[in-house]
Parts: structure tokens; C-alpha cells; sequence
């Protein structure tokens, strides 16, 4: 059994403060962009690239062809998000391990963070029937944000002990929905009042998408300079031959190997991958959803986003509390009760409903930062010390490399059945299964086995 020092909790210190600003970047993008706009933007190009001169909201019937491949236009984009995660699984397990034994962890934060934004600002280009590109774009803008967050989410470790990790980790998802939130006030601006403006809908949706894209390269240099002296390795050097690559290949050969040693810890990972995988494609579809199946206008599922955003931070601080009173594993157990209650009651609400939409949007905006924030801190106290990136890249690769499955069945189920409803119901499986496996990890037995100090609630 461990016995290891349970630390105290310190006052906020400065590279907290630094830490949280990345979710404040991140968010506008993972809002603005790949939860709001894009989802029914690219559908829209890829039906018009189907069936030319359809007017919007008409269904289109005419499939695409992806390499000999037929895609229902209204499946694209849950498609590209499937392939991108599909992608995702492999590239984040290597960027953790080299992350372990980079120098300076945080240039290669940032150079990922930079990245992505670039390729999220390049999705203004994205227009007429070019859906291709759209594609694309967001691929790599996936890619690039699950890169940086590995990292990022391997410094919680760094700068906060074990007795801090679940409020710094709520505090910087609440501030990432109060930044993307605030984003998406100016986004719902321009939507509602583009036409005086000079503006068709298509370039109004353009320059958010690009807003969301500069708001994530922009932001992101206040972790960047407050963060940059973290600097040298927090594993043991591998043999100058073997070089930074071949050294984390064989670590991570060995970390997979390992992993049957920590059992409570490979468990829990099996759990996030179900459950986060259900919210994964709630969070993405939802915009669809409401645009496609429940028929709102654009801006008005802006204005419920925009709602969302800001009853999230509110609940990503209200899951914290809880979590110290009651133990993150208790609290998170009970948001995933409260996101089965949330697909059954999509499915149910009737088109045009806007009192039962935003009634919706309230139960989602309540759960949704808070089961994320505190899955992240409950894993941290799962995993060995010096090996927090390479540990981290496997939960990244849950939450932005694996979730693929959950957006594949969405995908599927609505070119078969041409219904969103039957799409999200299907979810419901994934938190019931998620729900489960969590609810049999041990956490205490498992944050021992990591050789990790218990938390004074756990």
C-alpha cells in the first residue's frame, strides 16, 4: 500500500492562472466551429454539391462518391469526424510519449495549438460545392487540437498537487465556456444583423468560422509565456542512440505492456472511451440536430449555444464543489445519469418546440463542462508519476482519437433511416455502458497502485 504525502492545497499560483487560459483559446474554436457552425455549414456545401440549386432545409437524396464510395450529403460531416478520430488514435499515442521526453514541452504545445488555428482560420475558404476541403480542414484542425491538449492536460500534473487538480481543472473548463461563449455573443451578432451589413448568411459564417480560428492562435500565447519555463524531461533519459523517437516507440511498446499493471487505471480508460464517446457526439451533432431534425433556424440554435455556453461555466464550478463534498468518481457517475436523461429527452422533443429546446439546452449546459472537467482530474490521479504525457496521449486518444465509433453509428443510422431522432437515441447505449465499467473502478485502490497520494476526498 502507498504512502505517499497527501499534499495541501495551495492559494491559486501564477501558472494556474496561465494554464486555464488554453481552454479559454481551444473553446472559441471547439464552439464557434466544430459544435455550432461547421456541422451544418459543410452539410449545406455538400448537398448543394449533390443536388445543385436545393433550397436550405430540403432534404437531398442524391449521394456522393468518396472514392467509389456513396455518402449521403447529410452524413458527411459525422463521417469526417469519424475518420479524423480514427486518425487521432494512433497519432496521439506518439505525440504523448515524445511530449514525455521533449525539453521544452510547451513549444510543442504551442506549435500544435498554432497549427490547428491556422488550419481553422483556413476553413473561411471553404465555399460553393468545395466540401472536399471543408474535409480537409478539419482533419487536420482535429488532429492538431488533440495534440495540444495531450500536452496541455499532461501540465495539470506539473503545477497542480493532487488536493487542487479537481478545482483548477473546473476552474479552467468553466473559464474555456466563458471564453467561447463570449466569442459566440459576437457570432450570434453578426448572424442576426449581416444583412444591413452588406453580408450573405454563407460569408457571415465564414468570418466566424475565422474569428474562432484567430481566437485560438491568439489566446493561446498566454499559456505559451506563462508556461514556457517549464522546462526538461519528466521521464528517465533514453540512450542518447535511440534519439527522442526511436526512445518513446519503445516506451510506448512498454506502456501498453504496463498498463496490465494498473488495472483500476486501464479500466477506467475503457469506461471514458463508452461515455465520452456518447457526449463526443452529442456535443458534435447537436447543432445538426437542431437545424436538420428540429427545424430552428441558424440563429436561433446560435442563441442556444450561445445559452449553453454560459449555463455551462456556471455548472462546470457548481460539479467542482460537489465533487469536493461528495468525490469527483460520485459526481461524475451521477452527470452520466444526467446525459441518458438528456438523449432520451432529444428524441422526444417535437420539431419547433422552442421552450422545450432551450429547457434541453439547460440539462446539457448543466452536465456538460462538469463531467469532462472532473473525468480529467480523476484520471490524473490514476496514472504514474513521470509518465503524465504518454499517459495523458491514451486519454486524449479516448476522448478526440477513439470517440469515432459513436459518430459512426449517428452517420449510419441516419443514412439508413434518414432521421436524426433514431441517430441520437442509439447514444444512449454508449452512457448506459460507460455508466457501468465506471462504476466498478476503485479509484483509491487504483490511485495506490499508481504510488500517487490519495486525495483527502476521493
Amino acid at each position: 500500500m502507498s504512502h505517499a504525502v497527501v499534499n495541501a492545497a495551495r492559494p491559486e499560483t501564477k501558472e494556474q492562472r496561465s494554464w486555464y487560459w488554453y481552454d479559454w483559446a481551444n473553446s472559441a474554436y471547439v464552439t464557434t466551429t466544430a459544435t455550432v457552425l461547421m456541422g451544418p455549414y459543410l452539410t449545406a456545401i455538400a448537398k448543394q454539391a449533390a443536388c445543385p440549386g436545393i433550397a436550405s432545409g430540403q432534404d437531398c437524396l442524391t449521394n456522393l462518391s468518396l472514392l467509389g464510395i456513396p455518402i449521403s450529403p447529410g452524413s458527411v460531416y459525422p463521417y469526417t469526424v469519424t475518420v479524423s478520430t480514427i486518425i487521432s488514435a494512433i497519432f496521439l499515442i506518439f505525440v504523448g510519449a515524445i511530449s514525455d521526453r521533449s525539453a521544452r514541452p510547451t513549444r510543442l504545445f504551442a506549435g500544435f495549438a498554432w497549427a490547428g488555428a491556422i488550419a481553422g482560420s483556413l476553413m473561411f475558404f471553404v465555399a460553393g460545392t468545395n466540401w472536399q476541403l471543408g474535409v480537409a480542414l478539419v482533419i487536420v484542425a482535429t488532429l492538431c487540437l488533440g495534440a495540444s491538449l495531450v500536452i496541455y492536460d499532461s501540465l495539470l500534473i506539473r503545477i497542480a498537487n493532487e488536493n487542487e487538480r479537481d478545482r483548477v481543472s473546473s476552474k479552467g473548463w468553466a473559464l474555456g465556456y466563458l471564453g467561447g461563449g463570449l466569442l459566440l455573443a459576437l457570432n450570434f451578432a453578426l448572424m442576426s444583423f449581416y444583412e444591413p451589413l452588406g453580408l450573405t448568411e454563407g460569408m457571415a459564417v465564414r468570418i466566424n468560422i475565422l474569428s474562432a480560428g484567430l481566437w485560438w492562435g491568439g489566446f493561446t500565447l498566454i499559456p505559451y509565456l506563462g508556461l514556457r519555463h517549464l522546462t526538461g524531461t519528466v521521464v528517465t533519459p533514453v540512450e542518447r542512440s535511440a534519439g527522442v523517437v526511436g526512445g518513446s516507440l519503445a516506451q510506448l511498446r512498454k506502456t501498453f505492456r504496463e498498463l496490465r499493471n494498473y488495472p483500476q487505471t486501464l479500466l477506467f480508460l475503457v469506461a471514458y472511451l463508452f461515455f465520452n464517446d456518447g457526449i463526443q457526439t452529442v456535443i458534435g451533432n447537436s447543432s445538426l440536430y437542431g437545424q436538420e431534425e428540429l427545424g430552428f433556424s441558424q440563429s436561433t440554435v446560435l442563441g442556444l449555444f450561445l445559452f449553453v455556453q454560459f449555463v455551462a461555466w456556471g455548472g462546470a464550478r457548481l460539479f467542482g464543489v460537489v465533487a469536493a463534498r461528495i468525490g469527483a468518481w460520485r459526481t461524475v457517475l451521477s452527470g452520466i445519469v444526467m446525459w441518458t436523461v438528456v438523449v432520451v429527452i432529444a428524441f422526444f422533443v417535437p420539431a419547433k418546440q422552442l421552450a422545450l429546446f432551450f429547457a434541453l439546452g439547460l440539462l446539457i449546459g448543466i452536465v456538460l463542462g462538469g463531467t469532462q472537467a472532473l473525468s480529467r482530474s480523476l484520471y490524473s490521479q490514476l496514472i504514474p508519476q513521470g509518465r503524465e504525457a504518454e499517459f495523458f496521449s491514451l486519454y486524449q486518444a479516448m476522448e478526440r482519437g477513439t470517440s469515432w465509433f459513436g459518430t459512426l453509428i449517428f452517420g449510419l443510422v441516419y443514412q439508413f433511416s434518414h432521421s436524426y431522432r433514431w441517430a441520437i437515441v442509439t447514444l444512449v447505449v454508449f452512457f448506459a455502458v460507460g455508466g457501468v465499467l465506471l462504476s466498478r473502478v476503485r479509484m483509491r485502490e487504483g490511485i495506490e497502485q499508481a504510488g500517487n497520494p490519495v486525495p483527502a476526498v476521493v
